[in-house]
């Protein structure tokens, strides 16, 4: 968080104006660099989760399709072989 520290001086002389300094200090701390960071980088490896799921689901979805085609296939080659033609 930012440390800010108010100086207020005030100088009184004979003279008729009167003379004011204000010094204004901030501080910070850089913790907010460091959140970002984290942040960052958790974002970065949800990302790269979310991208290797997706990734496998479609490896899974070529999969089981695969399969049917062979089951069709299968199936088309025993129903040749029941009514007795041939490819």
């Amino acid at each position: 968080m930012a440390d800010e520290r108010y100086s207020d001086t005030t100088t009184t002389t004979a003279a008729p104006a009167e003379h004011t300094t204000t010094i204004i200090e901030r501080r910070s701390g850089g913790s907010g660099i460091a959140i970002t960071l984290v942040l960052l980088v958790a974002v970065v490896i949800g990302a790269f989760f979310l991208f290797n799921q997706n990734s496998a689901e479609s490896r899974k979805d070529d999969a089981v399709a695969s399969a049917a085609r062979s089951v069709g296939a299968a199936a088309d080659k025993a129903g040749d072989a029941i009514s007795g033609e041939t490819k």
